[in-house]
């Protein structure tokens, strides 16, 4: 991160913490109504312009997805009464809560798969992470798919090394857990599984209370609120590639996610008919995945990919790794007994 993205980062830091403590303070006088909606305005306003304070694709997306979209959101909850956050936790956990995928210990429900890495599965993830950043210098000769697929996985790897060092910080620091952000989705058996209970889980828990729920009690129908849901989902993806490529938006993102709802739709519909056929657990997920990354292929990638952003990336992550790389034995140097 260069020099300029650190004093943003500092800004950012700050700008959010006075933000969140206003939105405590509001929260406490007033009751879920129109005016606590009325006095987060200010803070809802402004969180979606501190993601361009930096310059760096990496800490511009990631503050992106915590601020213009989850912070946007809970905040709307709070507004309503719900959601994840509540005016008598305390500053430093709401201000966590608020601004991350974080949730108190106290509040997280018996699951069996745990809300962090351990150090041996992050090692491996980081190992894995760094091997495709390395395949990614002979990207020019690479087939175009087989270099699609490596972005893939790298979207992945990093999003759970990422998290699971937020989550490291907030145990040590605030006694905090992250929600759980992926559960093995390589073993989704349906599209219903792949989006609602193993990929990018912080999203489905917002989106639910947020689009799903309100959508389907206002019309009553189930099949309309996961459409809703897609569709919101799509468009705030859309905003995120803006963000990413500082390009006007395209519609391939929310096409990508529209697509996938009407298919979680067919798929739910298919569901209910017992009788009907199905395919078996080591069928299904193949083919889960194969139509995941057929079709990211085809409206995901494209719009990161076309403008150049991926090669931005890619530069990033080389400096990273080479900035490791250079601390690491600079250390090793260090501790070397004379």
């Amino acid at each position: 991160m260069a020099g300029g993205d650190l004093r943003s980062l500092a800004l950012v830091s700050t700008v959010v913490t006075a933000a969140m403590c206003y939105v405590r303070f509001a929260a406490q006088r007033l009751r879920p109504s129109l005016p606590r909606l009325a006095a987060f305005l200010p803070v809802l306003a402004v969180l979606p312009f501190l993601p361009l304070t930096f310059r760096a694709i990496h800490p511009r997306a990631i503050s992106v997805f915590f601020l213009a979209w989850l912070a946007e959101f809970k905040l709307l909850l709070l507004a309503a009464g719900q959601g994840p956050l509540h005016p008598s936790l305390s500053l430093p956990a709401f201000v966590a809560v608020a601004s991350g995928p974080v949730r108190l210990r106290a509040d997280k429900p018996a699951q069996t798969s745990p809300s962090g890495l351990g150090l041996v599965s992050s090692a491996v993830m980081a190992a894995l992470l760094a091997v495709i950043v390395s395949l990614y210098r002979y990207n020019e000769g690479m087939n175009q798919y087989l270099l699609l697929t490596l972005y893939a996985f790298h979207i992945y790897l990093a999003l759970e090394l990422v998290l699971a060092s937020m989550a490291a910080a907030a145990r040590a620091v605030l006694g905090l857990d992250l929600e759980p952000q992926f559960d093995r989705p390589y073993l989704s058996e349906s599209l219903r599984d792949f989006w609602g209970r193993r990929w990018n889980l912080s999203v489905p828990a917002i989106l639910r209370p947020c689009v799903y729920r309100p959508v389907r009690s206002w019309l009553g129908s189930a099949p309309a609120g996961v459409l809703a849901t897609f569709l919101v989902s799509g468009l705030v993806h859309e905003l995120m590639f803006c963000y990413i490529t500082l390009r006007p938006p395209t519609g391939e993102a929310t096409a990508f996610f529209a697509l996938h709802g009407a298919c979680a739709v067919a798929e739910a519909w298919w569901a209910r008919h017992d009788k009907w056929w199905r395919p078996p657990p080591l069928l299904a997920t193949p083919l889960v995945l194969a139509f995941v990354i057929v079709t990211a292929f085809w409206l995901f990638f494209p719009p990161i990919t076309r403008p150049g952003a991926d090669k931005v990336v890619i530069a990033e992550c080389e400096a990273a790794i080479a900035f490791l790389r250079d601390a690491g034995a600079w250390a090793a140097g260090f501790v070397r007994p004379v």
